[in-house]
């Protein structure tokens, strides 16, 4: 200990002097019942910060040496602190439209789905397209009738919205339902051809039905996106701020202190970028660019070679903004029978699901990202879309041998065959996960994969962590709720809070492992780890506070847990209850 308060003393004179005296810490945390994810130094009662970094972790005793008249104070009185919480796998600009427009995680019909479409027209202009996220077919009570493989007709729908296209998007982002006026604005027809990946949905007699599946979105998305041009500038810069302050403030008192955005545009990115170096970001975003071929959400390969000059961008506005891998996908989702599947599914048994982008255009883009310094983050949930991504990243560092450290990672490695799973840990891929998919896909997992597929390789943490891979956590939202105690609650249970239901319990994470998983491997999964990630002196003054000790409450007051205090860069961004907080 009087080592790393020699270190810190260190650390504080080589900043620099404030009225000729030693430097002293700007702000101390007291009397706290500290985690800070430090192997060296796993407990502490206090810690020191100078400007937007942690100087010293210890006891009340050592971090009072640091202390003058001018240092501000926060009292803990006991309560948890743990590193702030990192969002592994998200999507920022989708969370915040979800808050914008219609969220529909919760509903539990198609009922309840068209009624919340009703409320929202009724506030709407006519000809003002509506747009809605989060229903999901598998999770109503009851299946609609009509209906085409559970998917309900959109007659309906169609009906309490004449004079508004209507777009909703399926809670996994692999499909939407559109209702009549906004598939006229997209031109749909019977003779409107499927899509390389995609699938329209339709009746006996040819017309569409208003469910579009993975990449046949595209002729929605670019209806509403030609909308969305007509309007104002001033308009739509409005709707991103209003959007962005919703989506960070949701993210803020959920304990999440940096968010990695699995794929934005070039012109998203550059709106981070602009925003984080005017101090605007109140928290930490790091970004993928999207490789698709929907133009609506991001951009073709001629469009990346152009696009990344200049990158991978690192940690502007002082470490609140970096943008330096590229997203891609082979596959869709599971619930859509999107999932790219070695054997057929069990419940749709001519059907092996979806390779959403051709795999020669995946292996040009990593070609780009290795020749350019960038991670790859390639979408997979099937276990043929896992194979083939691990055999494509395998030739492509054989062809790189001088590449030793890429971090490429797996983004939702949901399903996979046993014989894969050693293949993460000696390729150095990361299997960028999502507990709550676990819990929240239960229900329906067995029905597509089969007993013994789903028992040997669905969601395996367990076999993945005991091969020694790097499992890093998230909740892919807006396609969940971005509560990271839920995420933990099913990482470490893989129970159903609502039914109950557990879903092969010998996967489990640990506490600890659960914990580092949104910590530690989600900053080590994005380059970050020697300033992210855990309570050490240098490294950003990243934290929160909690009302429960979740390495040691019950499992169920992990879903009870309240965020008291969330800090970033040494200033409190968010807080609820009584404090006696110091003026900044």
């Amino acid at each position: 200990m009087r080592i790393l308060l020699l270190g810190s003393l260190l650390f504080l004179l080589s900043m620099g002097c404030r009225d000729s005296r030693p430097e002293f810490a700007d702000l101390v945390l007291l009397n706290g019942n500290i985690l800070t994810m430090d192997t060296a130094n796993a407990r502490a009662e206090a810690l020191a910060i100078v400007d937007d970094r942690i100087i010293f972790v210890g006891s009340n005793d050592e971090v009072a040496k640091l202390q003058d008249d001018d240092t501000r104070v926060i009292d803990l009185q006991g309560r948890f602190v743990m590193p702030g919480l990192i969002e592994g796998h998200g999507h920022f600009w989708s969370l915040a439209e979800l808050l914008l427009n219609i969220n529909l995680l919760q509903t539990t019909s198609w009922q309840e789905v068209i009624e919340a479409v009703e409320a929202a027209v009724a506030e709407a202009e006519p000809g003002q397209w509506v747009e809605g996220r989060g229903w999901h077919q598998e999770k109503w009570t009851d299946t609609p009738e009509p209906n085409l493989d559970g998917y309900p007709f959109h007659h309906s729908l169609s009906a309490v919205s004449p004079d508004n296209p209507v777009v909703l998007r399926h809670a996994s982002g692999h499909a939407l339902f559109a209702n009549e006026a906004a598939m006229k604005a997209a031109g749909i027809s019977p003779e409107t051809a499927d899509p390389k990946g995609g699938h329209i949905l339709r009746d006996s007699d040819g017309q569409a039905i208003g469910v579009f599946e993975e990449t046949a979105m595209v002729y929605l998305n670019e209806a509403l996106e030609k909308y969305k041009a007509s309007l104002s500038d001033k308009e739509e810069m409005q709707q991103w701020r209003n959007g962005i302050d919703l989506a960070s403030q949701e993210c803020l008192r959920k304990g999440i202190t940096s968010f990695q955005d699995a794929g934005s545009t070039f012109e998203q990115i550059d709106r981070y970028q602009r925003m984080a170096k005017k101090g605007q970001l109140d928290l930490r975003l790091w970004a993928m660019v999207r490789f698709t071929s929907d133009p609506a959400k991001g951009h073709s390969y001629d469009e990346l070679v152009k696009g990344t000059r200049g990158y991978p961008i690192m940690g502007a506005g002082n470490g609140f903004f970096t943008a330096r891998a590229i997203k891609a996908d082979v596959d869709g989702a599971l619930g859509s029978f999107g999932a790219w599947l070695l054997e057929p599914y069990a419940d749709k048994p001519d059907f092996v699901g979806q390779n959403t982008t051709e795999l020669e255009d995946v292996e040009k883009v990593a070609e780009l990202a290795a020749d350019r310094d960038l991670q790859l983050c390639v979408h997979a949930i099937g276990d043929r879309g896992n194979r083939e991504t691990l055999d494509l990243y395998e030739r492509v560092f054989r062809e790189h041998p001088e590449q030793t450290d890429l971090r490429w990672r797996i983004e939702h490695a949901q399903h996979l065959d046993p014989a894969d799973i050693p293949r993460f840990h000696e390729l150095g891929v990361i299997a960028a996960m999502q507990g709550i998919h676990c819990t929240s896909d239960a229900p329906f997992v067995v029905k597509r994969l089969g007993e013994e597929r789903a028992r040997a390789g669905a969601y395996a943490w367990r076999s993945l962590l005991d091969q020694g891979a790097v499992v890093s956590n998230g909740t892919d939202t807006p396609v969940e709720d971005v509560d990271p105690f839920a995420c933990l609650y099913a990482s470490v249970t893989r129970r159903r809070p609502d039914s109950g239901l557990v879903f092969f319990p010998e996967q489990c994470m640990t506490r600890q492992e659960a914990l580092y998983s949104y910590t530690m491997a989600n900053a080590y999964a994005a380059f970050e780890e020697m300033d992210k990630g855990s309570l050490e002196a240098g490294k950003y003054a990243d934290l929160v506070v909690l009302s429960n000790d979740l390495l040691t409450c019950s499992d169920e007051a992990i879903l009870q847990t309240k965020v008291l205090l969330t800090m970033v860069a040494g200033k409190v961004r968010y807080h609820q209850g009584e404090w006696n907080l110091p003026e900044e």
